[in-house]
C-alpha cells in the first residue's frame, strides 16, 4: 500500500483512540468543579462523596489520556518529518505554551486532588480542582489553536524553497486568533464538556435502575440533566459559527460536508441522504434553500460547489458528508434523551421508566461518537492539505519510511490500543460497580490502613 495512505491510516487510528479520553477529562472536570463548589457551599457530605467518586473516575481517564497522547508526538517524527519541519516553528509556540499552561498546571495539583482531602483545608483542595480542570482546558486550547492553523493559517511568512521550505510566525497573536480558532475551540470544549456530562448521568441511571446508591444518584442526575440543557443549546448555536467559518474560509471542505456538486441559489440542505460520487449528486430529503439560509441569512446566496473546485483539491466527500451527518445525528440524539428525562424528571416518572434509563445507560456513546465524527470531518475534509492551500499531505510524509514499517506499526498499535481499551473498560466496571465510598468506610480506613486483616 502507498506510505502516505499507511501514514494517515495510523494517525487516525493514535489520534482517534486518543480522544477517547482528553474529553472525557476535560467533561468531568466541570463536573468536579460544580460537586465540589457546592460542597464548599452547603458542607453536605454527599456532594464530598459525589467529587471523590468523579475523582477517581477522572484520574483513570487523565491517566489513559497522558500515555496515549505521548504516541503522536513520536509520529510526527518518524512518519511526518517533511509536516514536522515545515510547521516548526508555529508548532513549537503552540505546543510549547501547552507544556507551560497545561502540563504543569494539571501535574502539579493533580496531587493535591487525589490526596489532599485530609491535608489540605477544604478552600485549597477545591483551588486545586480548579486547577486540574483549567490545566484540561489549556491542554485542549493550544492544540484546537494548533490545528486551527492547520485549517486557517494565519500570522505567518515561508521561508526557504522546495524541500527546505517552512512557515515561520511573523505575529504569534494573529496565528493565535488565526480566522477559526476560536470557533473551533468553542466548539470542542463544549463536546468535551458534554463527554463527562453524559458520562455522569449514565452512571446515576445505572443507579437508578439497579436500585443502589439513590441520594447519589439523585443528585448527579438532577445537576446533569441541567448542565446538559445548557450545553447542548449552546453547542447549537457554536455549530452554526462554525460552519459558517467553514464556508468563508474552506468552501470545498462545505461543500462535501452537505453534498454540493452545484452552485447556485436556494441551495438545499441535505437532512438524510448519500453521496453519488459517480452521478456527483447527492440522493435523499433535501429542503430548498435553507442551506443558502442558514449559512448567509438570505436565500438568493449560492454555495460554492465542486464545479467550482478543480478536482485535485476535493476531499473525499462520502465520507465527509457521512461523518458529518453522523455528528448532526448525534447531537439530536443527546437533545432526545435529554428533553424526555427532564420531562420525566419533572412528574418524578424517570426512576421508573427503565427504557429513557437505559437510553441515559447508552448515551454515554453519543458525545464520543459526535466527537470521533466531528474531528473525521474537519481532518478528512481538509485533504489534500495537511496545511490548508499551503502544504499537500502527500509532500509531508518523511521521505525515508516505507510501508512495511508502518503497516507493523499499525498492527503493534491495534494490538497494545485494544489491551489498554480493555483494562480501562475492566477498571472502570469495577469502580462504577462498587459506588461511592461512604465517609463511614473512609474515616475507618484512615484510622485502620491494614482494614483490620
Amino acid at each position: 500500500m502507498d506510505v502516505v495512505l499507511l501514514s494517515r491510516i495510523q494517525f487516525a487510528l493514535t489520534s482517534a483512540f486518543h480522544y477517547i479520553y482528553p474529553p472525557m477529562s476535560i467533561g468531568i472536570g466541570v463536573m468536579l468543579v460544580i460537586f465540589e463548589g457546592i460542597y464548599l457551599k452547603t458542607k453536605k457530605p454527599l456532594y464530598k462523596q459525589i467529587t471523590k467518586f468523579w475523582v477517581n473516575i477522572f484520574s483513570l481517564t487523565f491517566a489513559l489520556g497522558v500515555a496515549t497522547g505521548l504516541v503522536q508526538l513520536f509520529g510526527f517524527g518518524t512518519n511526518w518529518a517533511s509536516y514536522s519541519r515545515f510547521v516548526g516553528d508555529v508548532f513549537g509556540s503552540a505546543l510549547g505554551a501547552e507544556g507551560v499552561f497545561a502540563f504543569f498546571l494539571e501535574a502539579g495539583f493533580l496531587g493535591v486532588m487525589l490526596f489532599g482531602w485530609e491535608r489540605v483545608s477544604a478552600k485549597m483542595h477545591y483551588f486545586s480542582t480548579i486547577c486540574v480542570c483549567l490545566g484540561a482546558h489549556f491542554s485542549a486550547v493550544w492544540i484546537v489553536i494548533a490545528n486551527s492553523w492547520m485549517q486557517t493559517p494565519a500570522g505567518f511568512k515561508i521561508v526557504g524553497t522546495g524541500t527546505t521550505a517552512k512557515a515561520v510566525v511573523t505575529d504569534f497573536w494573529a496565528m493565535i486568533f488565526n480566522p477559526s480558532a476560536m470557533e473551533r475551540l468553542t466548539h470542542v470544549l463544549l463536546g468535551c464538556w458534554l463527554t463527562g456530562i453524559f458520562f455522569v448521568l449514565s452512571v446515576s441511571a445505572y443507579y437508578f435502575l439497579k436500585k443502589r446508591h439513590r441520594e447519589f444518584a439523585k443528585v448527579t442526575m438532577q445537576i446533569g440533566l441541567g448542565a446538559a440543557a445548557v450545553v447542548l443549546v449552546l453547542q447549537l448555536f457554536s455549530a452554526d459559527i462554525a460552519a459558517r467559518t467553514v464556508a468563508m474560509h474552506q468552501p470545498s471542505k462545505l461543500a462535501a460536508m452537505e453534498g454540493v456538486y452545484k452552485t447556485q441559489p436556494n441551495t438545499p440542505l441535505t437532512l438524510i441522504g448519500w453521496v453519488d460520487e459517480k452521478r456527483q449528486t447527492v440522493r435523499g430529503i433535501q429542503i430548498p434553500g435553507l442551506l443558502s439560509l442558514l449559512t448567509y441569512r438570505n436565500f438568493e446566496t449560492p454555495i460554492k460547489g465542486f464545479d467550482q473546485i478543480p478536482p485535485d483539491e476535493r476531499p473525499p466527500i462520502g465520507i465527509v458528508f457521512q461523518t458529518y451527518h453522523l455528528m448532526i445525528v448525534m447531537w439530536g440524539l443527546m437533545v432526545f434523551v435529554t428533553a424526555i428525562s427532564l420531562y420525566l424528571w419533572k412528574k418524578k416518572k424517570l426512576a421508573k421508566t427503565k427504557w429513557v434509563l437505559w437510553s441515559l445507560i447508552i448515551s454515554v456513546i453519543f458525545p464520543q461518537i459526535a466527537n470521533q465524527t466531528g474531528w473525521m470531518t474537519a481532518e478528512i475534509g481538509r485533504q489534500p492539505w495537511v496545511v490548508y492551500g499551503l502544504l499537500r499531505t502527500v509532500k509531508g510524509v518523511s521521505p525515508t519510511i516505507v510501508s512495511s514499517q508502518v503497516v507493523m506499526s499499525i498492527i503493534m498499535f491495534i494490538v497494545i490500543y485494544a489491551l489498554l481499551l480493555f483494562l480501562f473498560l475492566f477498571l472502570l466496571d469495577r469502580k462504577i460497580k462498587h459506588g461511592p465510598v461512604e465517609e463511614e468506610e473512609l474515616t475507618y480506613r484512615n484510622i485502620n490502613p491494614s482494614g483490620g486483616q
